[in-house]
């Protein structure tokens, strides 16, 4: 798999990511330029989130029963369609709509990563699983930018209309630079149907699965309580700051764009499973930085810093170790494995949300903190026991 490749994929990703998250800074210029509250100017951003669950649930299992470059290039045309529709809409409701069509298909990461898990040698396919999670968090970080920026500048209908002819351009690019992949046969002449509910099967009948998606749902749900608690810490009297200041925070995140692809190259020499061990216990380390946080002024705010950092390493190298653990597991059925891991690790992330308001609230920041190690100390429990009994994965690889 040549690098230009690569890049291609992990900047397809990275669009792909940032669909989602730049309506977020565009929801004020939203009820401005359309007339209409702050709050109902939010579906926008809730019929994305929406649409997306749907497309990781109705779309990304056809990877295994259609052409990776087909799927992805009709995936991404149909995307730049809806942003231009988003972008051209007269009122909320086609808005809505447009939105709710662009997260349904721009499920294109997850269609990218089953296709280079196979088209990568073996020994580096974590390093290659590395660098596509470096573009979708580069996505992720950069989407709220940019949508901001040119809103403000030019208008809420900008960046849609931009990110339309994005993601149209890499439809044509990915038609000519994507190798084509065939389907088993079995795959291909399976019902729709039966592709719907084979990764709730792939997750009974998987041991190694549902190993990773339980440490990808309980490090998901921790980090995403840190951050929904952060928001209240920081806004609160301990700190009393703006919104604002969760954003800066949230960019130093961006030095995971350089880890991932490093843990990816630790996956491909060690194995999965040591990766995992460091990863676990780099969230509790990172749980006691961040309890720390919670005294306020200067020595606090270093303290966030320095424990985010950690979080969010740690969260993005487990993703690695645990994506290169799955797709290991069936190489025919590498999109439904991805559709489990995904869904589950979804699920984490939003109880842990759920829980991360609801505990700061009630108890304060060093119990979202608690939070955080609990969930990390299970992971890491039950990770433990294969290691002492040495038992192998499936694939043969090092647990």
């Amino acid at each position: 798999m040549s690098r230009r490749l690569v890049l291609i994929l992990a900047v397809t990703c990275g669009v792909a990511v940032g669909n989602l998250y730049f309506p977020q800074a565009l929801v004020p210029l939203l009820a401005d330029g359309l007339h209409v509250p702050p709050d109902s100017a939010a579906l926008v951003v809730t019929a994305t989130q929406i649409g997306y669950t749907a497309g990781m649930v109705l779309l990304v299992p056809l990877g295994d029963r259609i052409r990776h470059r087909s799927l992805l290039v009709v995936l991404l045309a149909l995307t730049g369609l809806a942003l231009l529709g988003a972008g051209c809409a007269p009122a909320m409701p086609p808005l809505v709509a447009a939105s709710a069509l662009v997260g349904l298909t721009t499920v294109a990461a997850q269609i990218i990563g089953p296709l280079a898990a196979g088209l990568a040698a073996p020994e580096r396919r974590g390093a290659v699983l590395g660098t596509l999670l470096s573009g979708s968090t580069a996505g992720m970080l950069l989407a709220r930018t940019f949508g901001g920026l040119l809103g403000e500048r030019l208008g809420w209908r900008a960046p849609y209309l931009v990110a339309a002819a994005v993601a149209l351009a890499l439809a044509a690019v990915t038609a000519y630079t994507v190798p084509v992949t065939t389907p088993p046969p079995a795959a291909a002449r399976r019902p729709y149907g039966a592709f719907l509910a084979e990764p709730l099967r792939l997750l009974r009948a998987e041991p190694e699965l549902r190993r990773s998606c339980l440490y990808q749902a309980a490090v998901f749900g921790g980090f995403s309580a840190a951050w929904a608690g952060l928001a209240l810490l920081l806004t609160g009297p301990a700190y009393g700051l703006g919104a604002e200041a969760v954003g800066l925070l949230a960019l130093v995140g961006g030095a995971t764009l350089l880890c991932t692809p490093y843990a990816g190259r630790l996956v491909d020499r060690h194995g999965p499973g040591p990766v995992n061990l460091v990863s676990l216990l780099g969230v509790l380390a990172a749980a006691a930085v961040l309890a720390a946080g919670g005294r306020g002024g200067p020595a606090g705010l270093v303290a966030l810093a320095a424990g985010t950092l950690l979080l969010d390493v740690a969260m993005q190298s487990g993703m690695v170790a645990n994506q290169s653990r799955i797709y290991a597991l069936r190489p025919d059925a590498r999109s439904r494995l991805n559709t489990a891991y995904m869904t589950c690790a979804y699920l984490g992330g939003t109880a842990g949300s759920w829980l991360g308001v609801r505990i700061h609230t009630a108890f304060g920041w060093a119990a979202v903190c608690a939070l955080i190690g609990l969930l990390a100390a299970s992971a890491l429990a039950h990770h433990l026991r294969p290691f002492t009994r040495k038992t192998p994965t499936p694939s043969g690889e090092r647990a």
